[in-house]
């Protein structure tokens, strides 16, 4: 059977070349192409599928090869040129009433149909719940390897191997995995580590519809609710006071919300708040967490390790506040404050109001 094996030194991992007697021989020469599975929700195309196609445009360049998107749905028509214009050479889609409701079953089956018959040698989805709960699916079924939660890639052009970059261990180190012996590679990538590309009109592209068997799900719908969310999510927020395990207790979120509030932003934490149960997990910045990509960003009681750094990395502006002057957060800040956040936070508070009341005085 495979296993995983390290190369000393480089922390770079791969599938042995032992095979799986299971597993059928393929070529890989065979093998060609990027895809990138767009995801549509109830509301559009999902930006995170979108963001994909920076990465994914960057190595079949690099490859010499084309990027193809994906779409799985009914009534996607619509969506079919949005992907091109982001940098897509082709659409290939499946439109089926089948296909209205999403089990990650039937996907799965429909995308693995796709696969078989086109044999692309790169599979990227993003790391939603949909893409982490169909593409282990997908991988099973065509017993290759998958990568989760990606945060860079590269490719070694001389034997088109895919090398998939995430932190693992705490985000202490990189690894750099790649799967030399099986097609497609497959990656899920976390929303928001990649920028959006550039929209271009006036690119152009081949759409191809595909007329595919689509099974029935051995999951049935019982009822469907809408959760609403009153707070804004914080991948979306341009605002974020965030805190650490430096506010001592959950408390301390009591004054970050009053700061959120006041300048219209939204509360977070560190993975060490949340495991605290100081917040809620979808609330947690980081590489366990969610990725930013704020306006502003206060890191209250945050000592900054890598991989909450690693969360924050697109956030415009950084302000840190920690009473440790050596705390890692301030190497990585725009602004930094030195002191209790319990006399910052409020001293900051009382700024901003004294401010506002004065220059609503000047325009009376």
């Amino acid at each position: 059977m495979a296993f995983r094996q390290i190369r000393e030194g480089r922390g770079e991992f791969s599938l042995s070349e032992e095979r799986c007697p299971e597993w059928e021989s393929l070529d890989k020469n065979e093998w060609r192409g990027i895809w990138v599975f767009i995801e549509i929700l109830d509301e559009g195309i999902n930006t995170a599928s979108l963001q994909l196609l920076t990465p994914a445009r960057g190595l079949a360049d690099k490859l010499n090869t084309e990027l193809v998107a994906v779409i799985l749905g009914d009534d996607v028509k619509k969506y079919l040129m949005e992907p091109i214009y982001y940098g897509a050479d082709k659409v290939i889609y499946v439109e089926d009433k089948k296909l209205r409701a999403y089990y990650p079953d039937v996907y799965g089956e429909v995308l693995v149909t796709l696969i078989r018959k086109y044999k692309p040698e790169i599979v990227f989805a993003a790391a939603t719940l949909r893409g982490r709960e169909m593409v282990p699916y997908v991988a099973n079924t065509l017993r290759t390897g998958i990568t989760a939660d990606c945060t860079d890639f590269s490719a070694d052009v001389q034997n088109r191997d895919l090398i998939m970059i995430r932190p693992p261990f705490g985000a202490t180190l990189l690894a750099h995995i790649r799967v030399p012996n099986r097609r497609p590679q497959l990656a899920t990538v976390r929303p928001n580590v990649f920028r959006l590309p550039k929209r271009d009109e006036g690119r152009r592209g081949e759409i191809i519809e595909e007329k595919v068997r689509v099974p029935e799900s051995k999951i049935k719908l019982i009822s469907r609710q809408e959760v609403k969310v009153e707070e804004t999510p914080i991948e979306k927020a341009d605002i974020i006071v965030s805190g650490g395990r430096g506010l001592g207790s959950a408390d301390g979120f009591k004054l970050l919300s009053e700061l959120a509030n006041l300048i219209g932003g939204v509360v977070a934490g560190s993975r060490k708040a949340v495991d605290a149960g100081w917040i809620s997990h979808d609330r947690q910045v980081g590489q366990t967490g969610k990725s930013i990509k704020s306006m502003l960003y206060f890191a209250v009681g945050i000592s900054g390790a890598a991989q909450h750094l690693f969360g924050i990395r697109e956030a415009k502006i950084v302000v840190a506040i920690n009473v440790d002057p050596e705390a890692p957060i301030f190497e990585n800040a725009d602004y930094g404050i030195v002191g209790d956040y319990r006399q910052v936070i409020p001293a900051l508070i009382d700024e901003i109001k004294s401010r506002r009341v004065t220059k609503g005085s000047k325009n009376q």
